[in-house]
């Protein structure tokens, strides 16, 4: 495959992913959790590379699943003491991601990693470190990886699909019939973890949320059915990262910023366009409203 082709593929995993996981955030009336998460990862990252000297291995996503769901932990915590539920995230989130910043500005010292790396990644070097993969052939890590991450997150969401759904919609209904509720919920937070952290080297944490807010809340915008909106959230996905790409390539700026911006631009054609929830759809049905209660 192409160098462009392995950078496509990679942003389309990236895409298909973070538009599962974000569906479900949505639903859950969770996306401040994905701006939370995908920033705090980067405690977990660095205190991995303090403990194992390296910048790859399983450590690394051993220790961004630790930190993804103590944020979570927190969050409940103090949400649970009282702390409104926004504030608990805002607080969680900038100590945890302050924190590995000054661990990265006092103890990292010269290794390849940077707060500017984490927050925008750089998609343009996955092409280059690869792994051998037995009759494929030379493969960028960070593309097996998140293929790796897609097989898992659409395992684990196709086999507890029923209940995902109950506890989404309705989490009381879900308790009321013995469903570990609390269980998934920290069961999703960690397949949110492990979404954010295999895309957070290629793309950053900037896109990450990008990808995990826009797409599905664009897709929100067009369907009320789960299944449809799951496909559309993922097709949406798959578009910004392909646009941004060719944006980027056009103005000859950041790839992972265009793509975020591409998926900005897919929420807001949806946010005008769609035909339950568009300002357009709404704005030439209110005649007809009127005409008909007129009657």
């Amino acid at each position: 495959m192409s160098y462009t082709g392995w950078i496509l593929l990679t942003a389309s995993l990236v895409g298909l992913t973070c538009g599962i996981v974000g569906t479900f955030l949505i639903l859950r009336r969770m996306a401040m959790m994905a701006d939370a998460i995908s920033h705090s990862v980067l405690l977990g990252i660095v205190v991995a590379y303090l403990i194992t000297r390296q910048l790859s291995g399983g450590h690394m996503l051993i220790g961004s699943i630790a930190a993804g769901l103590l944020t979570a932990l927190l969050v409940q915590f103090l949400h649970s003491r009282g702390v409104a539920h926004d504030a608990s995230i805002g607080v969680v989130f900038t100590t945890l991601f302050a924190a590995g910043v000054i661990l990265i500005a006092t103890q990292v010292g010269n290794a390849h990693l940077d707060v500017k790396h984490a927050l925008m990644g750089e998609i343009t070097f996955v092409p280059w470190n690869t792994v051998d993969v037995p009759w494929i052939g030379a493969v960028p890590q960070a593309t097996l990886l998140l293929f790796i991450v897609l097989l898992i997150v659409l395992t684990v969401i196709l086999a507890l699909y029923k209940e995902w759904k109950i506890t989404s919609f309705d989490p009381a209904l879900a308790a009321s019939l013995g469903l570990p509720v609390a269980l998934m919920h920290y069961l999703f937070m960690t397949l949110v973890s492990v979404t954010t952290v295999a895309s957070f080297d290629a793309v950053g944490a900037i896109m990450v949320v990008a990808m995990l807010i826009t797409p599905a809340a664009a897709a929100y915008l067009w369907t009320e059915r789960l299944s449809v909106m799951l496909l559309l959230s993922c097709a949406f996905g798959v578009l910004a990262a392909v646009a941004g790409y060719y944006i980027a390539v056009l103005l000859d700026t950041s790839i992972s910023g265009s793509m975020a911006f591409a998926a900005g631009l897919v929420f807001i054609v949806s946010f005008l366009v769609s035909p339950t929830s568009g300002v357009l759809a709404r704005r030439f049905r209110a005649p007809a409203i009127a005409e008909e209660q007129g009657r």
